[in-house]
Parts: C-alpha cells; sequence; structure tokens
C-alpha cells in the first residue's frame, strides 16, 4: 500500500525533475506565486512501505468564505507513475485521506497526460476541405485524429469507475487550464530543419521583421511595465481580462528566485517602439508562451520573429517541446479564437488534447452547492 506525506522542497525538486511529465504548473514557485493570491499550498509526496517517494504533487487549497472547508486543486497533476501496475484507486484513496483531515469538501485535477494530437497539415487541410463543401462551425474535434492514446482512454475509464467526475466544457478554455494546446516538437531535428518545416508565409513574416528591423531582446522586471502596458491595450482591444501588474512582478520575482532560467521576457522592437512582448516558462526539456501581447497598430510580423527567437533559444537549452499553450477548438474564421489557432497552426506543430479536468467530491452536497453557485457568478 501506498501513503501519502508532506515532503520537503529540496526532496521535492530533486524528484520532479526527473518526472517525464514536469511541468511548471507542479514546481514550488507556482505555489509560492498563488500564496500572494489567498491559496495556501502543500507539497505531497507518495510513498512505498520501504520509505521509497514514489510520486509527487502540489496541492493549492482555497477556504470556502465563511466556512472551515476547503477546495484542493492540483495543476496539471499529479506527478504519478499513471501507467504503473498499481492500480489508481491505490494512489488516490492515501490522497484522499489526507485531504478529509483537512477538512477538504473538493478535489480538482487536470492530469498531465494527452488524449488525442492532431497535426499542422491534418488541420489545415481539413479547413479547406470543409470551406469546399461549404461547412460552418467546425471544431477541431470534428478532424479524425492523428493519433489516439488509448492507455490514456483506459486511465478516464478507471478514474470514472471510482468516483472521478469530468468537468467537460463547451470549448478548451472552460476549464481553469485550457484543455487544448499546440506544441512544437524539438527532437531530432536541426533548427533549419525546425524554420523550414514553417509555412512558407510564416518564413517570409520572420524575414520581414529582420529585414525592417525588429530586434528581439530578453529584458528583466525593470521592463515589466511596458509588457504590461501591451498586455492591456491588447485585452482592451479583445475584449478580455487581464492581471494586475503586482501579478506579473511577483511571478518574474518568485519563479526566477526558484531558477534563473524559469521565466524570461521577450521584447520585440522597432525603432524603440514595442511591438510585440511575451513571457516564457522554462522547465528542463520544455518551454510555454506563458502571457503575449503586441502592439495592434503595427504589422504582425514581429510577433512571428519573437516567437522563432523563443523557438531558438528553447532548442539551445535542450528542450524537447516549445509549448504555445491554449487553442480553442472552433475553426469558425469568424470567431476571434480562430486568428489565435491559424497563427499557431503555421509554426507546423500539432494540436493536442488533455485528458481534462477532473472533479472528486469528498462532500458531494458541499461539492454540489459551492458549483451551483460558481456557476449562477458566471
Amino acid at each position: 500500500m501506498l501513503k501519502v506525506a508532506l515532503v520537503n522542497r529540496k526532496r521535492y525538486l530533486n524528484f520532479i525533475e526527473d518526472q517525464p511529465f514536469r511541468n511548471f504548473l507542479q514546481y514550488p514557485s507556482w505555489a509560492d506565486l498563488k500564496t500572494e493570491w489567498q491559496w495556501s499550498s502543500e507539497l505531497l509526496g507518495w510513498f512505498t512501505q520501504d520509505n521509497q517517494m514514489v510520486g509527487c504533487a502540489l496541492v493549492l487549497y482555497r477556504k470556502v468564505p465563511g466556512l472551515n472547508k476547503f477546495l484542493a486543486y492540483i495543476p496539471r497533476g499529479p506527478m504519478i507513475d499513471w501507467f504503473s501496475d498499481i492500480p489508481l484507486e491505490q494512489w488516490f484513496a492515501p490522497l484522499f485521506e489526507h485531504f478529509k483531515q483537512l477538512n477538504v469538501f473538493s478535489v480538482k485535477m487536470d492530469p498531465p497526460l494527452v488524449r488525442r494530437k492532431w497535426y499542422s497539415e491534418t488541420i489545415m487541410e481539413s479547413v479547406k476541405d470543409f470551406e469546399s463543401h461549404g461547412l460552418q462551425d467546425k471544431k477541431i474535434t470534428d478532424i479524425r485524429p492523428d493519433k489516439i492514446f488509448n492507455e490514456v482512454e483506459k486511465i478516464q475509464q478507471e478514474l470514472g469507475k471510482i468516483g472521478w467526475k469530468q468537468n467537460v466544457g463547451e470549448d478548451s478554455f472552460d476549464t481553469v487550464q485550457p484543455q487544448f494546446v499546440f506544441r512544437l516538437n524539438l527532437q531530432g531535428k536541426t533548427i533549419d530543419q525546425i524554420f523550414a518545416e514553417f509555412h512558407p508565409h510564416w518564413q517570409k513574416k520572420i524575414n520581414q521583421a529582420e529585414w525592417e528591423g525588429v530586434e528581439v531582446t530578453l529584458g528583466n522586471e525593470q521592463d515589466i511595465p511596458d509588457f504590461y502596458q501591451l498586455l492591456v491595450e491588447t485585452a482592451k482591444l479583445e475584449g478580455s481580462q487581464v492581471r494586475d501588474i503586482s501579478y506579473f512582478e511577483k511571478m518574474y520575482e518568485t519563479l526566477t528566485t526558484e531558477d534563473p532560467q524559469r521565466l524570461r521576457l521577450y521584447l520585440a522592437k522597432q525603432g524603440g517602439q514595442l511591438l510585440s512582448a511575451a513571457l516564457a516558462i522554462h522547465v528542463d526539456g520544455h518551454t510555454w508562451d506563458l502571457y503575449s501581447a503586441k502592439y495592434m497598430k503595427s504589422d504582425p510580423a514581429a510577433s512571428y520573429l519573437l516567437r522563432w527567437k523563443m523557438i531558438q533559444d528553447a532548442y539551445v537549452l535542450g528542450d524537447h517541446t516549445f509549448d504555445f499553450r491554449g487553442i480553442s477548438t472552433t475553426l469558425n474564421e469568424k470567431d476571434p479564437y480562430y486568428d489565435l489557432l491559424r497563427f499557431k497552426v503555421g509554426f507546423n506543430g500539432e494540436a493536442c488534447e488533455f485528458m481534462g479536468e477532473w472533479d472528486y467530491p469528498l462532500i458531494p452536497m458541499l461539492h454540489w452547492a459551492f458549483y451551483m453557485y460558481m456557476k449562477r457568478r458566471g
């Protein structure tokens, strides 16, 4: 039988560095950031009877106002051997016992496992085929996947059997973490091969930005206000919300304290004018395009060059994956989310569907009441 116990930061970091599905949301620095915004946290480990550590999880806790009850959230985790011979029930039973002692009424997780993939070429050809037949309101999920991971499908079934409930949204961004992301595989390729596989229009835009004198540099904490101003302007035009600048200042501080390479601020400028900017987050083997913004009144070529610089740096760091993060499933050209998908698809990667967000009600009535309240809140 496995047991769950608290682990110190050093032991946790040593363990997670060897995990194949490690991601920034499961690193202690992410918990350090979230504690500034009313989340508490724990670093947990799974142990065998001979005290060998075989799994870990960063857990965030949010207290319910007016009650001594907590929501537990495991972002893009836990880091367990999902495909081991140990039944999933034996992984989660000791975790639930731990949560019950902390007055947790509901557990949420979004495991780091990809269920299906679609290649860029498949998506682009399917869009053309839909258009030629006059088909509208299609989604990525209407396209036959290039890869289906049956072992992940099996895990989904097993989670359902032990009481986990999948939280199914209408689109990728209806859950806490996007269910669909876009990734570029860097393994086994030279940097010239990676560039050569971009869509010709993307190559042209990158070259155009270089010809026009756009320069991409790395910023530091002093550049956060300029990045933030561009982010606010982008959000206004898109009709979206953006966090307060203090969130990004704290993010830079906490993540770079854990590892100087964990967070990098990219700035694309032309003649002193900031045209595009992005925050990239890195753990060994993987870089994510976390937040990005662009000057809407300029030609978008700078954004193409900025991503190319980010990809080059990820390659130099030895990463196997550059992650463009969330995409919508819509293939409707009139939907603003489709422009985001089209931009990412041109870099010739893969649309990846995670197995999704799952909830486990430890106190079913309170779980139901809480989620009804959240639903009414909008």
